[in-house]
């Protein structure tokens, strides 16, 4: 049955054509969590809070049981995953919309893509496209419940959760706070794999089948990929078209990226090893001494997946 053309039309204005969208500015006075102080208070408190309730869980409760949480990791899944589509159609029709009302400026030196990968020099946070870069500044903070969530359930707090959820948030800081070219890709790119990934999460906690490779660590292969080509696309447009705005905070924002990135893959690639030595074990196959070594730690322990799972 066919979306009638009045909530289409409802839902593009609330999204791109709103005055609290069109008329947004980053700026402590109007953006609340805009500071410095704000921004390091919180990402401390979190990781405080994490080793807190590790250690806490570790101390009191020796048994290994896990805490019963009932349906809150599903519903904080379904939630995230809503987040995650509002902010990607709303970042989508606010970058059209942005390009529709301003490419007559730009149009003889930039396409859209470049646009897309490089804001001009000078560029303010101010407008539609920096309204839901700042919706998706506040939504880290939700996602950070995911690592709460994890240690409730006893699992074993991983370095990567809290280096993944303090980083990210710390980027999308800097995204707004200096303008940063190439948010606007890289906020389209995270908030599809995301809805992808906590709806999964969600159809896997209500009982349904899950998959039979690891989805969520492949998605966020995908998507750290994804944004590693776009980051090339930025470096070779401000050195070789006159300068993206913001390129101070992306050169970070690029190291970072590269670590997480990194990462992933040395777990993924143990995780592999881990399950070829185990397949080894089980059928009767004489193991090298280092798959030997690997399956002690990883398939010794199943791998331990959920605790090391991006979030």
């Amino acid at each position: 049955m066919a979306i009638p053309s009045t909530v289409i039309h409802t839902l593009i204005f609330y999204l791109s054509e709103h005055p609290s969208v069109v008329g947004f500015r980053w700026s402590p006075a109007q953006s609340w969590g805009s500071t410095w102080l704000f921004l390091f208070s919180s990402i401390a408190s979190f990781i405080l809070l994490s080793l807190f309730l590790h250690l806490f869980l570790a101390f009191f409760f020796r048994s290994g049981r896990p805490l019963p949480l009932g349906p809150l990791p599903a519903l904080h899944s379904l939630f995230m995953s809503i987040v995650s589509v509002t902010i990607f159609a709303g970042i989508f029709l606010s970058a059209a919309a942005e390009i529709r009302d301003t490419r007559w400026f730009w149009r003889r030196s930039k396409t859209p893509i470049q646009w897309l990968l490089c804001f001009p020099l000078g560029t303010r946070p101010s407008g539609r496209v920096f309204f839901w870069s700042y919706v998706y500044y506040l939504s880290r903070f939700l996602h950070m419940w995911r690592t709460i969530f994890c240690i409730l359930r006893r699992r074993k707090l991983a370095f990567f959760q809290l280096f993944n959820h303090s980083i990210s948030t710390f980027m999308s800081f800097l995204w707004l706070e200096f303008s940063q070219s190439f948010q606007v890709l890289a906020i389209l790119f995270t908030t599809l794999v995301y809805s992808l990934v906590y709806g999964y999460r969600f159809w896997t906690a209500v009982g349904f089948r899950s998959a039979c490779f690891p989805f969520v660590l492949n998605c966020q292969i995908v998507l750290l990929g994804c944004n590693l080509i776009s980051h090339v696309g930025v470096f070779l447009l401000h050195f070789y078209r006159g300068g993206c705005n913001g390129i101070g905070a992306w050169i970070l924002n690029s190291v970072l990226n590269c670590a997480i990135l990194l990462l992933c893959l040395n777990f993924y690639v143990r995780m592999y090893l881990g399950k070829r030595a185990k397949m080894d074990v089980v059928g009767g196959i004489e193991s090298k001494p280092e798959s030997n070594s690997v399956l002690s730690v990883y398939a010794g322990r199943g791998l331990d997946m959920p605790k090391l799972k991006v979030h």
